[in-house]
């Protein structure tokens, strides 16, 4: 009704309002109410009419003294319907700028919502939470309260500060998000930013609004030691042994994700760039925290850092696993403020606590603190280029050197937080010291690829992976090359040592099995066999590689060395060494759903096609393997001269020595026909019928002379097979001679025999639904030679 009418929703509102927020009303009413109130029509009225949204407010947190279960349920949804669908405050009142009754108004309401806020200690904590919800949103400015006074701001300003030393876990963070919020929106925020734009660092902050009535809550005695204690404990750290630590975390359970939900929708989104290792997770890593310290020191400049520096210090050594998370949030949100004060702290201090806290960081925290460094280094700005002012710093502290005494988990920590940092460069804004950076440490990995660690040889791979790309596309941007390894093309030099290695190591595999003394790669011990190990391992790290590459997206700017590596990938994949066979298996299967470029498409068939004619069976059965993606994914990218190459290819091999060779071109061939009637398929159908035709007259002279190997002859039985399979539902006019002149040969050896009875019993399969009709397309004598080939002998026949 009130949709038909909208003219009726003012003169109910009241009611509706009263209904809800005064004491002694039924429950029934309280629930009408809120179903009422959370319809489109109702909250759209809401949010143009002042006095509609000042009712609203006043009554949703004066309805506490509904106690019940489905009261408390209403009155949730309800305020999840109201926050999304704010669109701002209502403007009616502010349709005279000479005016000051909406101002007066909005400050009125500020005022009621304090004292609500000063007498809510006996409550839900749920209305704490919309309380302060409904004061950020009346503090923070807009085109519609940009007079608010100053002061007003700042006191509220200081009202959340101080939250952040509250008991309930959800108000810290409440607390934390608003804060930033009104730090962010600062009158004298964009000032700062365009100085920093132009200068690289700004003081401009020292004449910031909330400066004055924040640094003296941060000085007090235990101020922020308090704060962070608090903060530590809110943060949620999946865990599949212990199932009830998340429980034990209200900011993050699901029953306040209704009031706490809508702040993801106010930050920008971090990270900026794609997750796919673990290590590039840290999922109890809180960017809020580290944007709200981030703030405070561009807020409050050096009253902040100097505030920080010693409960930092103990933190960053501490062994709780939350103070670890809150120092990595900390440290970041310095690091990424981009102010003077900070600049000089990390000479000082403040690169040295980093240091600390990434030499001290275990396992669990790995993530974390990889998280931090990520932060600190991201670019700035809406697209990401600005470079932050610490950035170089942080990379050089990565890149120093360790002393060959460290433990082998401290060098792959060391190439991890490399690796997550490059992530966050953006190539196209990279200057000339990162350049240089990257390419020093590319020849670092690149002399690192045949480490005895597994664990290192794995982090190695992931780096060398970002930095390549990253070095690629910053010379597709314009970038200056200047290291030697760069300019020698160590493309071409992977490449080449990975087809010499692979050479080696199956050369190696072949010698122990003639000696008959062939053993996996973890029985050998390096005795005698330390060369063929190191070539392992070697071949290991450009697997991690090609899984890196391919699982960043960053192989289409990496396309020819895939390409170049693509044999000795397949060629590998079967061999006494279990891991090495196992990441050439993960890099394949990702490798089939990469589409390639021409001119590189071009170079994938010729090293497919001279794979396919390799000496071991099991490489070449695992390049039909790979084909039959290959051809799917490629086929109107290729030539026509480069898809008639690869039919005559699987054509020669339906006549290979080897069974499975055999039978899985005929499976690449019934893929390559199946959907297509163009005119290689017309002609290789016709041909292997007429071969078909002459097989069955040779079996029938029983000449030895004029007699096939059984491959040959399998290889024409395969040919038929793989034309009826190519259809395995339609019924096409030539399907009727072919199926009989294949049944014919049921009385072959085998393979030749499982092969015809394997296809009769798919045809039939897949005819199933439609036979009663199909069948007439045969004729009785076709019928009968099909009826028997299907039918099994028995005993008693």
């Amino acid at each position: 009704m009130l949709k038909r009418f909208p003219s009726l929703v003012k003169d109910c509102i009241p009611k509706l309002t009263t209904s809800l927020g005064t004491a002694g009303i039924p429950e029934n009413a309280a629930l009408g109410a809120c179903t009422v109130l959370r319809s489109r029509t109702v909250m759209r009225h809401i949010m143009k009419d002042w006095d509609a949204f000042s009712s609203f407010v006043l009554a949703i947190l004066g309805s506490s003294h509904q106690g019940s279960l489905r009261a408390q349920k209403a009155i949730n949804e309800l305020f999840l319907v109201f926050n999304i669908r704010y669109t701002g405050l209502p403007s009616i009142k502010y349709r005279f700028p000479g005016e000051a009754s909406g101002n007066s108004d909005c400050m009125n309401l500020i005022t009621q919502i304090r004292s609500l806020i000063s007498d809510m200690h006996s409550v839900n904590w749920r209305y704490n939470l919309m309380a302060h919800r409904m004061l950020l949103l009346l503090a923070l400015p807009s085109h519609n309260n940009f007079d608010l006074p100053s002061k007003t701001r700042e006191e509220i300003a200081c009202h959340f500060l101080l939250l952040l030393n509250s008991h309930l876990p959800p108000v810290r963070v409440l607390a934390a998000a608003s804060l930033v919020l009104l730090l962010q929106a600062s009158p004298n925020r964009k000032s700062v930013s365009d100085n920093m734009l132009h200068s690289g660092w700004s003081n401009v902050i020292a004449s910031s609004s909330f400066k004055g009535v924040l640094n003296p809550i941060i000085q007090e005695e235990g101020f922020i030691n308090d704060m962070l204690n608090g903060l530590s404990y809110d943060h949620v750290f999946p865990d599949a042994n212990n199932p009830n630590n998340q429980a034990l975390t209200m900011s993050q359970s699901i029953r306040d994700k209704s009031v706490n939900g809508w702040l993801e929708a106010f930050y920008a989104p971090w990270p900026r760039s794609r997750n796919w290792i673990d290590l590039l997770k840290g999922e109890a890593f809180v960017p809020g925290f580290a944007k709200l310290f981030k703030c405070l020191v561009k807020e409050c400049g050096e009253t902040v850092l100097q505030s920080l520096r010693s409960p930092l210090e103990e933190l960053v050594v501490k062994e709780e696993k939350g103070k670890q998370c809150l120092a990595s949030e900390v440290l970041a949100g310095v690091l990424h403020s981009d102010v003077s004060y900070v600049l000089e702290a990390w000479d000082n201090w403040l690169g040295a606590v980093l240091r600390t806290g990434l030499r001290t960081s275990t396992v669990e925290t790995a993530a974390e603190w990889a998280a931090c460094v990520r932060f600190a280094v991201t670019g700035k700005g809406r697209d990401g280029k600005t470079i932050p002012l610490l950035r170089q710093k942080v990379m050089d502290c990565l890149a120093e050197p360790l002393p060959s005494t460290v433990p082998t988990r401290m060098v792959a920590k060391r190439f991890d937080l490399l690796c997550v940092t490059l992530v966050e460069v953006s190539p196209s804004s990279m200057s000339t010291s990162e350049i240089n950076l990257q390419e020093k440490l590319l020849e670092e990995a690149l002399n690192c690829l045949d480490h005895s660690v597994a664990q290192v040889r794995e982090s190695v791979g992931t780096t060398l992976s970002v930095l390549s790309s990253n070095i690629r596309l910053s010379s597709s941007f314009g970038g200056q090359i200047s290291n030697p390894i760069t300019r020698l093309d160590w493309s071409a030099l992977l490449i080449e040592k990975a087809s010499s290695f692979t050479k080696k190591i199956h050369s190696a595999n072949q010698s122990t099995v003639i000696d008959g003394q062939l053993a996996s790669s973890d029985d050998n011990n390096g005795e005698g066999n330390s060369e063929q190990q190191e070539h392992i391992k070697w071949m290991e790290t450009v697997f991690y590689f090609l899984i890196s590459a391919l699982r960043s997206g960053r192989a289409s700017v990496l396309t020819d060395v895939v390409v170049g590596l693509l044999y000795p990938l397949i060629s590998l994949l079967e061999t006494s060494h279990k891991e090495l066979s196992t990441l050439a298996k993960k890099a394949l299967a990702l490798l089939k759903w990469q589409i390639i470029p021409q001119p590189h498409l071009s170079t994938s068939v010729t090293v497919l096609i001279s794979a396919s004619n390799d000496s071991g069976w099991h490489t070449r059965v695992a390049t039909l393997i790979f084909l039959q993606s290959f051809m799917y994914r490629h086929k109107f990218l290729l030539s026509s001269s480069e898809t008639e190459a690869v039919w005559n290819q699987m054509q020669k091999l339906l006549a290979d020595n080897q069974v499975e060779v055999r039978e899985q071109a005929a499976s690449v061939l019934s893929g390559l026909m199946r959907g297509s009637d163009d005119k290689l398929v017309k002609i290789f159908r016709e041909n292997s019928f007429k071969e078909a035709i002459l097989l069955q007259k040779r079996n029938k002279t029983r000449l030895p002379e004029n007699g096939l190997s059984l491959a040959a002859r399998h290889g024409v039985v395969l040919a038929l097979a793989s034309s009826i399979l190519s259809v395995p539902y339609d019924l096409p006019s030539w399907i009727p001679d072919t199926i009989t002149l294949l049944a014919h040969f049921i009385g072959e050896p085998s393979p030749i025999k499982s092969t015809v009875m394997k296809t009769i019993a798919e045809f039939r399969r897949t005819h199933a639904d439609m036979w009663a009709i199909q069948k007439d397309s045969f004729t009785e004598d076709q019928l009968e030679v099909l009826a028997d080939s299907s039918s099994s002998l028995s005993y008693f026949s």
